[in-house]
């Protein structure tokens, strides 16, 4: 959950000073976009950016300890479900990288990230490892969509930068241009997953009613995976020209299990399907490169 304070667990286990509390900071280095922290306590590794929480695994077991929404980047299977590559925007703690390694070897996982020593930190403290299969390219997203030819069964965005008002996503990867450019390097049947911080019916539900608008004008349908367990909403976008109900997800979601391994709890997970537009959708902004609030909509009250 990427909204969390990192520094309040950190000097909350000093305070606490007792063993299950304990936390220590095992690596900190600035980079050009991050303050970058790992710190262990209670058993987890926790990375974090200028004081908020960007991924988490279980020392013992990287398959868990991982935040929950990151689980809703299974979600394309229910409308793509003969997936063999997919782009990931944004690497962090790259938890949705391991879990696409360990579950479904079939599938080449390319994953675009701008800060190197994000990359490095992730190969030294999160049991990242490159491969034919799981491969990392340096550079802006955007950028290297422009410049590939590639087409992806499905396109996953979790990237967010550090600002004076704390995370915020860069406001290129959020405009109708961005989408357009996404939606050319998707495959037949291929989905965008983007996860934004926020609520649909609260705080900072004016940025997910924006996303909703804007994504709107490039796919034929989106829908949101709201998380139980943090502020976040993972939005899929998809290129099917009929709408899906719930009812025909689960059967999907139960199809899609009796052949391919998913994470425990992913029918939970399917369960938070929402099909309903946001009630604020009409009175959102729509962003494009000429226009994208980001911060400003994220500041917002409710």
């Amino acid at each position: 959950m990427k909204n969390l304070v990192c520094a309040l667990a950190f000097f909350t286990a000093l305070a606490a000073g007792n063993q299950t509390a304990r936390a220590a900071t095992v690596f900190e280095t600035a980079s050009a976009y991050h303050n970058i922290r790992v710190v262990d306590q209670d058993g987890h590794r926790t990375l974090c950016f200028d004081d908020t929480t960007q991924s988490r695994m279980l020392l013992r077991d990287p398959a868990q300890g991982h935040f929950e929404y990151t689980e809703y980047f299974q979600m394309p299977w229910l409308w793509n479900n003969r997936l063999t590559n997919v782009l990931m925007i944004g690497l962090g703690g790259a938890s949705t990288q391991r879990t696409y390694e360990r579950l479904h070897r079939d599938v080449t996982v390319e994953s675009v990230e701008i800060d190197p020593v994000v990359l490095d930190v992730a190969e030294r403290y999160f049991r990242l490892k490159q491969s034919p299969r799981q491969k990392v390219h340096v550079e802006d997203g955007r950028v290297f969509l422009r410049r590939s030819r590639a087409r992806y069964g499905a396109i996953l965005v979790d990237a967010y930068l550090g600002s004076r008002y704390g995370n915020s996503i860069p406001y290129h990867l959020a405009t109708k241009e961005f989408f357009v450019l996404a939606a050319g390097h998707l495959s037949t049947n291929g989905v965008l997953a983007y996860n934004v911080i926020g609520t649909l019916d609260g705080w900072q539900q004016d940025l997910v009613g924006s996303f909703y608008r804007t994504l709107k004008t490039v796919f034929p349908q989106v829908y949101f995976f709201p998380a139980s367990g943090s502020m976040n909403v993972v939005i899929i976008a998809t290129q099917s020209p009929g709408p899906t109900t719930a009812t025909l997800l689960q059967q999907r979601a139960v199809a899609l299990l009796s052949r391919r391994a998913m994470p425990p709890g992913f029918m939970n997970r399917v369960a938070a399907f929402r099909a309903a537009p946001p009630a604020n959708a009409e009175r959102c902004p729509l962003l494009t490169d000429d226009y994208a609030p980001v911060e400003g909509l994220a500041r917002m009250k409710e």
